[in-house]
């Protein structure tokens, strides 16, 4: 996949094979997440006095981070979507002219605001490894949430490409669809149980090989680092309903980019 050649990003196979890659990234970042305890103070606010900033601590090394990353252009990527757009900096990097393959208003959708309390409250609980908080850990327990964060975010907003995709090779279908406002239609268009269950057992034995040590013996005790059937429940219930939910705020916003041509 090349966003130099917008042909190759909407191409569904393609589209597939980033996604699987998505999910060895996802599957590793919560293995390191997994090292540590929930850390609960990491995520409410004036727990800690951090001067001129309104949020968590978490909130503010996230928005440190995406601050620094957006001075080396990493949101004028086309797949990638900030937790605090408001902080984005100009790059002193040379603009790189990306060809148009999503629509205009692609930016706008964003719900990473969602992505971050659905980790938060759904999530960190199934990979840390205990509750309670751990004070010499909280840095690194946020950092590893920064990298579980950006690539769960990444793989959400991915559907609109998905979606793009999707309408451009059911147009009429689709077309349809947007004009009568039928959620629920286009819902049903976009979902294939099929797939999602091919999702869900190749995500069961990623989860199962990459989360112990291969050099243990067979008659050693061998115990997982995240235990997969979180990996999965977290993708069944919270990954892929929100990758749907961006597909679909996408499509129904599909007719406004031909209304004005």
């Amino acid at each position: 996949m090349d966003f130099m050649k917008p042909e190759t990003v909407l191409d569904l196979n393609n589209i597939r094979q980033a996604l699987q890659r998505m999910e060895d990234t996802i599957i590793f970042y919560f293995i390191e997440r997994s090292q540590f305890f929930t850390c609960p103070s990491v995520y409410k606010k004036d727990v800690f006095p951090i001067p001129k900033f309104d949020g968590s601590f978490l909130d503010w090394l996230l928005s440190q981070h995406e601050k620094i990353q957006s001075q080396v252009r990493r949101y004028q990527a086309p797949d990638e979507y900030p937790f605090f757009p408001e902080i984005v900096q100009p790059s002193f990097l040379p603009k790189v002219n990306y060809p148009p393959v999503l629509a205009s208003y692609a930016d706008e959708i964003n719900i990473n605001k969602n992505v971050l309390k659905v980790y938060v409250d759904n999530m960190v609980p199934g990979i840390s490894s205990g509750s309670g908080d751990q004070m010499e850990n909280l840095g690194s327990a946020a950092m590893a949430d920064i990298d579980a964060l950006q690539s769960l975010s990444r793989r959400i907003h991915f559907g609109m490409f998905v979606a793009e995709a999707k309408f451009r090779n059911e147009t009429e279908k689709f077309t349809k669809l947007i004009k009568n406002k039928d959620i629920k239609g286009i819902d049903k268009a976009i979902t294939n149980t099929a797939v999602e269950e091919k999702i869900l057992k190749r995500l069961l034995e990623k989860a199962k090989t990459y989360g112990v040590d291969p050099t243990l013996k067979f008659t050693q005790h061998i115990q997982n680092k995240v235990k997969p059937e979180v990996v999965v429940k977290i993708y069944k219930d919270y990954v892929i309903p929100l990758t749907k939910k961006v597909e679909i705020d996408y499509l129904m916003r599909r007719l406004e980019d031909e209304e004005t041509t």
